[in-house]
């Protein structure tokens, strides 16, 4: 072997050392891929562009993938839908074949009988490239991710620099797949049991029976007339009403510093907790907001799904302050992190009179005792299931009831 092809080698072997040395240390993945090649450019090896384009287990996004420019300041971010992957631009490309067959392409474009074989190509060669590469990168789980490496020298990569870059791309495929696992146990958690509460869990909070007691504004809804609907409506019809009614309700939950806990059948429990030292008031005015944007994106859905002739959404909205306890209850195989207490059952219990009072939001006096008192009525004292005394019950006022959706029985 020449003394250049030792060198570029050399070159190839000290960016795979940083890489598994210091550089998987680096969890945000566009700056540690800029790092990298930049490294990979100082070695000697003339890299112009990478990609690397990398799968991941998310209900919107089915892949991330990081370009890098030598002649850009650092490397960008990018996102695929599910429905991209489908799209002839993505699935005639040299990724998707890599991903597909596991074997890496080379193009040599400055070879004039170098097939362009791939639309991208030809966009690469107008812009002066002159090799380009695509490489599997092997999951441990059989899966495969892929990069890309493109270069404009003269006489394109020499077979020294291929074998370089062949050695850092299997580095790569480890540490890819190191973060990859990270950033999809984090989505699995946002997605099924909430940013916070997730947090919880990777933080090591998954001993059955831990918990602690925190107060909070508890939410909880539910949908009117659901089981006329579910007897009616042809299941993809009734599922879409649900994906809307739950968007809408996590949503301005969310937006307003709460957290939806768990959806049961037609129901959904949320919580914004307090902190220590927090006044409830704020807690309780952001539950407020988030109710009656629901009742306004609510309003404007069903003025929608009135017009497409689909069935509308009416619900019932039950807001409680209390103490709950917040951490782990199941069996020793499978586990929930929920909150469970008198106050949940409280606001169950408070939402279905509701119903009987025809007011679509109720709240109890813990809950108005904290808010503004134009804002709030009394309805009386009550009866609850399970509540040994009276409870007296509040709603919005008539004004402002108004804005909030129209309850039909």
């Amino acid at each position: 072997m020449s003394g250049e092809a030792n060198l570029y080698h050399e070159g190839a072997a000290r960016v795979v050392e940083w890489m598994m040395r210091d550089g998987r240390h680096v969890t945000r993945m566009r700056e540690f891929g800029d790092e990298m090649c930049r490294r990979i450019a100082a070695a000697g090896i003339p890299l112009w562009r990478a990609l690397c384009s990398v799968a991941t287990l998310h209900p919107q996004i089915a892949a991330t993938a990081y370009i890098w420019r030598r002649d850009e300041p650092g490397a960008k971010r990018m996102t695929a839908t599910h429905a991209f992957e489908r799209d002839p631009a993505f699935s005639t490309s040299p990724i998707a074949e890599v991903q597909r067959t596991g074997i890496a392409i080379r193009r040599k474009l400055c070879d004039p009988a170098c097939p362009i074989d791939y639309p991208v190509l030809e966009e690469f060669r107008q812009q002066a490239g002159t090799d380009y590469v695509a490489m599997p990168m092997l999951c441990s789980s059989g899966d495969v991710n892929a990069i890309t490496w493109l270069t404009d020298h003269p006489g394109g990569f020499t077979e020294a620099e291929m074998a370089g870059l062949a050695n850092v791309a299997n580095a790569l495929a480890i540490i890819v797949e190191l973060q990859a696992t990270r950033r999809i146990a984090r989505h699995l958690m946002d997605t099924y049991v909430g940013h916070r509460t997730g947090e919880r869990v990777l933080r090591g909070a998954i001993t059955r029976g831990s918990g602690d007691a925190i107060r909070a504004v508890i939410w909880f809804c539910d949908l009117r007339g659901f089981t006329t609907l579910a007897d009616s409506m042809p299941r993809e019809r009734l599922l879409a009403l649900l994906n809307d009614y739950f968007e809408t309700m996590v949503n301005v939950v969310t937006e307003e510093g709460g957290e939806a806990l768990k959806f049961m059948g037609d129901a959904m429990l949320a919580i914004f907790e307090l902190g220590a030292t927090e006044d409830p008031a704020d807690r309780c005015s952001a539950a407020l907001r988030a109710a009656h944007s629901a009742a306004e994106r609510i309003a404007k859905l069903n003025l929608e799904r009135r017009a497409a002739g689909e069935a509308e959404i009416h619900y019932g909205l039950a807001l409680h302050l209390g103490e709950v306890t917040y951490g782990n209850i199941g069996s020793r195989t499978r586990l929930d992190f929920t909150v469970i207490g008198p106050a949940v059952n409280h606001a169950a219990r408070l939402e279905k009179l509701g119903y009987e009072l025809g007011r679509a939001v109720v709240t109890s006096a813990s809950f108005a005792a904290c808010s503004p008192a134009e804002h709030l009525e009394s309805l009386g004292l009550h009866n609850l299931r399970g509540v040994t005394e009276a409870q007296e019950v509040f709603a919005p006022t008539i004004d402002r009831a108004r804005a909030f959706a129209t309850l039909e029985k």
